[in-house]
């Protein structure tokens, strides 16, 4: 059931609305330092949760959450509407079916420009302690005294938000991880820096490398330079051909290629794969609402969930720090050395 509320149910607390025995589910979309918490107490309450990218603000939280969707036996959709793409799931198709061999690597963007730069929203200039209260808005974060530009340009600050890595990069590791096989990553690093927009505390170009046991995945944007959309495409390589994807469709160019790719059409010896036109975000809330009915594990469920997370937000703790970061799939904590060593080579070439 949908619960209509009007002017007179705005609350201030968001504990009185899952008290409520009218209400099925609930979206979050609130700052991401109190995802987790709204999240598990929703799921406490016995509500089904629609939980807006990123899942979470931290590793920890992520793993909190996906356990308490288990626990309670709740359906939990992570927002983040790429997943539901029907391009990556032909992709997925593909590679199972050994169309482009052992996987390498793949790459992709989210790149934007404005005069203002990115997440300057408007700040109300009524926005004032006695407005807005501050103490509740914190929450879990560090205490800090009453800023507005921090309330309303929340994506700026560490204490908020991990900036372009779990505001967009959420939305392209999802699909392609989809595609490549959902799992933790082992070793990441994160780069980049304040080139332009030196208003605020994340970078406003950033990348991050997340390495897998078979094949990594390359991040690379810009909020001052929106040109990687166009010039740096969104690809999945393999040993034997490579996935490129397009405007509603997928093609597959075969490996090797050694003719030059014409302008204006697909590679030589290209299959191409059409998909249907989607409305993302409706078929992404589709599906969370077909699998409240089903009880059915939602595509970007809690787990899946998680496995992004891990990856997104150990590229911020290695661009925060200047470290790498590794990762132990099996104990699924943050470790001081890669768990998989490279094996050595042995000075023998193929033929030998």
């Amino acid at each position: 059931s949908i619960a209509r509320l009007d002017s007179k149910d705005v609350i201030h607390d968001y504990r009185e609305l899952l008290a409520r025995k009218d209400i099925d589910a609930v979206v979050i979309a609130t700052p991401d330092h109190w995802h987790a918490q709204m999240a598990i107490d929703a799921m406490a309450a016995g509500k089904d949760v629609y939980l807006q990218k990123p899942m979470t603000l931290t590793i920890p939280e992520a793993r909190q959450t996906a356990e308490a969707a288990r626990k309670y036996q709740r359906v939990l959709q992570i927002g983040s509407q790429h997943l539901s793409d029907p391009r990556h799931h032909r992709a997925a198709e593909l590679i199972q079916s050994g169309e482009i061999g052992e996987l390498l690597w793949a790459q992709g963007t989210y790149s934007r420009n404005s005069k203002t730069g990115e997440w300057n929203y408007y700040v109300d200039e009524e926005a004032t302690p006695e407005t807005i209260d501050w103490k509740r808005w914190l929450g879990p974060a560090p205490k800090r005294p009453f800023s507005a530009e921090r309330y309303f340009r929340w994506r700026k600050y560490w204490d908020y938000s991990g900036g372009i890595a779990t505001d967009l990069f959420f939305h392209k590791l999802g699909p392609l991880l989809y595609a490549l096989g959902p799992r933790f990553p082992t070793r990441v690093t994160g780069s980049g820096g304040i080139y332009v927009q030196k208003d605020r505390e994340v970078p406003d170009t950033y990348a991050t490398i997340i390495e897998y046991p078979d094949f990594y995945v390359n991040l690379s944007s810009s909020m001052a330079n929106a040109a990687p959309g166009r010039y740096f495409p969104e690809v999945i390589y393999g040993h034997k051909g490579t996935i490129v994807f397009e405007p509603g469709r997928v093609l597959v160019v075969p490996e090797p290629v050694f003719t030059p790719v014409k302008a204006g059409g697909p590679p030589p010896g290209a299959k191409v794969y059409e998909t249907p036109k989607t409305d993302l975000g409706r078929a992404h809330t589709d599906n969370f609402f077909e699998c409240m009915r089903s009880r059915k594990e939602p595509r970007l469920n809690g787990t899946f969930g998680y496995q992004i997370m891990t990856a997104i937000k150990l590229g911020v703790d290695s661009y925060r720090s200047a470290k790498l970061m590794c990762f132990d799939p099996q104990s699924r904590k943050v470790v001081n050395k890669p768990v998989m060593p490279r094996p050595a080579y042995e000075g023998k070439g193929l033929n030998s």
